[in-house]
């Protein structure tokens, strides 16, 4: 079980605290080629990424739709032929050619009677539909506000969060860091001490030796 204490977590990098970069100009630059040998990444996307999700996969009318506004095609021009009565071609026209003409009017009499039907209902129903669905859309337009207001505040805090810790870790490491150098350079001290008392015990063993020999 992997231990998830705070002590057991490596901090390899304090983005928010170290500024080694904007200090050695070099070393930056060794950082940035560097990273220009470094292989590009991958064109396709991690296993775990979902596919993109692709709209009106099973209405290829709207799919068509779609594709049309994607590529900024101008709106067809509607069909108006269905729309009038033409007469026979010829004078005075077939039995055949009559019955054409009369079933296209009856037909086109029955759309009309069908248009009326639907304005007279989207009269007396439409607009309170409009309105309940102009109240849903603002509502989900709302939830969608807040929950974006929601993430930004999260990452501001984890952001805060991160540069708090980075801070208080950096200037740990600082201290250590500073510490680290006294002791070394204590050691360093010591060590010449140490050197300088050898050269002085052997002067003092030579001048002994000296002596004896008067």
């Amino acid at each position: 079980m992997t231990d998830s204490s705070p002590h057991s977590q490596i901090f390899d990098s304090l983005p928010y605290y170290d500024d080694d970069l904007q200090k050695y100009p070099a070393l930056k630059l060794k950082v940035e080629q560097e990273l220009a040998r470094q292989p590009k990444p991958p064109a396709t996307l991690h296993p775990r990424v979902p596919p993109p999700f692709e709209l009106f996969s099973k209405n290829p009318l709207l799919r068509a739709e779609l594709d049309r506004v994607e590529t900024h095609q101008p709106f067809p021009p509607l069909d108006t032929i269905r729309y009038q009565l033409p007469a026979p071609l010829s004078s005075p026209g077939t039995d055949e050619e009559w019955k054409s003409a009369v079933q296209n009017a009856r037909a086109q009499l029955e759309h009309q009677k069908l248009r009326l039907t639907n304005l007279t209902l989207l009269q007396n129903y439409g607009p309170n539909a409009w309105r309940i669905h102009n109240y849903l859309l603002e509502a989900t337009a709302k939830q969608c506000e807040k929950s974006l207001e929601d993430l930004k505040q999260l990452t501001v805090e984890i952001n805060r969060e991160r540069k708090n810790e980075q801070d208080r870790l950096g200037k740990q490491l600082t201290s250590l860091e500073t510490r680290w150098t006294e002791l070394i350079s204590s050691v360093l001290q010591i060590e010449m001490a140490n050197v300088a008392l050898d050269a002085e015990v052997e002067q003092l063993n030579r001048r002994e030796v000296e002596l004896a020999e008067l």
